[in-house]
């Protein structure tokens, strides 16, 4: 079954397909353009380690960290390295785990066709021995304790576990050293069976394509798939935080910090909209014209880093403020004011509809953006969206739709502090 689908607002369109086999396909033909973005991703990233299929009796729960695992093996084949392939090609390939998906790609300028026979092949070969898997647990291990010396990962992972009673999302995307350790061929083969069948998977291709190649190539590499009613779940969620600050000291030039308001969960459309209400008010609360942010500059107490971040998926949504100062409280102070002072007064209109404007050309701009247009494909499909659904709901967006927003999501109780400080 094919679908034209197109933004009402742009006139940009792409082609959706519910493949034979189970996969749906996007295919957005950008004439003029040279390269070639594919992504063949599953819907299965770090955050679902409890899991059933149809007919199962019981949840089953593998360690954190086997689907980053799972990418990193799944590029060793019986018979040959994914990399070699790709440069007899000329294709750039890649992969990377998410909290919410795990996704291979390769990006080309000629020869698309046979780079995504690559892809499309390897992906559905899965080859784990003891051998090879006990060989990485070295490699994910190092790669671990890097992360955790890394102030960034530090200060942003604080944040999560300060926010998140429950859910996996305040674990490492990696893992860590003792989960990791637990992890065997026949738990990599199980989760790739669960996870990496087509019917919970999506590929996704932008650029210099012919749509007609593209089905013919996926008639061609792809095996039908039993769709097995795949269910995820996660532990029950309190709306409440942990607590409200966490702090630790790293030997780092300079301080930083991520304060976050936690959320309430949804999904979809509500969540899209949600998001696009939170991506406008952070924007105003971080603008750099804003009287807030210029006392704080002169002040010194943030800098040129100060920015703000929309981060949400299945059970989660914060919205994360971050950047270097030595006076984080003042900084968290100054954004409650803020916000208080928005849902009392309103939103100036002009300050609006400028962010909005700014919001809607970048958006615009990523249309032009072979590499963009693939990832948000993928992204949206995944997100229980359309392609161009955000575009279409940033159009409607009022500046009552941000400040009921804010009334609703940005409370000072679910208000969490996580700062990496300076040694003394």
């Amino acid at each position: 079954m094919e679908n034209n689908l197109t933004s009402y607002v742009t006139g940009d369109g792409c082609i959706h397909v519910k493949h034979k086999s189970g996969l749906d396909i996007y295919i957005a033909e950008m004439p003029g353009f040279s390269s070639v973005e594919a992504l063949f991703g599953t819907k299965y990233g770090s955050i679902n380690t409890m899991f059933r299929q149809r007919g199962d009796a019981e949840y089953t729960v593998v360690p954190e960290g086997i689907a980053h695992y799972l990418e990193h093996k799944l590029f060793e084949n019986e018979d040959c390295d994914v990399f070699e392939l790709y440069a007899k090609t000329g294709a750039n390939g890649n992969a990377f785990t998410s909290f919410d998906k795990t996704c291979y790609l390769f990006n080309c300028s000629k020869n698309y066709q046979d780079s995504l026979r690559i892809l499309l092949d390897f992906v559905q070969k899965p080859y784990f021995t003891k051998e090879t898997v006990e060989k990485e647990q070295g490699i994910i291990a190092q790669e671990i304790k890097m992360t955790n010396d890394n102030p960034e990962w530090r200060v942003f992972f604080n944040m999560l576990r300060a926010m998140y009673h429950e859910h996996p999302v305040k674990i490492d995307i990696a893992g860590t050293v003792e989960s990791i350790a637990q992890i065997n061929a026949e738990l990599l083969y199980k989760c790739y069976y669960t996870f990496y069948n087509l019917n919970n998977m999506v590929l996704s291709v932008a650029g210099n394509v012919k749509a007609e190649e593209v089905l013919a190539i996926c008639d061609e590499c792809l095996k039908p798939c039993e769709d097995k009613g795949l269910e995820t779940v996660f532990p029950e969620e309190p709306d409440t935080i942990v607590t409200s600050e966490i702090r630790e000291t790293q030997p780092v030039g300079a301080s930083i910090f991520n304060i976050g308001y936690k959320c309430c969960d949804c999904r979809g459309t509500e969540r899209l909209t949600k998001s696009v209400a939170a991506s406008i008010a952070s924007s105003l609360i971080t603008d750099a014209s804003s009287d807030m942010y210029q006392k704080l500059l002169k002040d010194g107490v943030i800098n040129s880093s100060f920015g703000a971040e929309v981060f949400c998926g299945d059970g989660y949504f914060t919205v994360i403020f971050s950047g270097e100062s030595e006076q984080p409280d003042i900084v968290r102070d100054s954004i409650l004011a803020e916000v208080g002072r928005m849902i009392n007064s309103g939103i100036n209109e002009n300050d609006f509809q400028r962010i909005k404007k700014s919001t809607y050309g970048m958006l615009i701009r990523e249309l032009n953006n072979v590499e963009a247009v693939a990832n948000n494909m993928i992204n949206s499909h995944m997100d229980g969206v359309l392609p161009f659904d955000a575009i279409d709901t940033l159009s409607e967006m009022t500046s009552e739709d941000v400040v009921d927003f804010m009334k609703r999501e940005f409370r000072s109780d679910r208000l969490v502090l996580s700062a990496v400080e300076k040694e003394a």
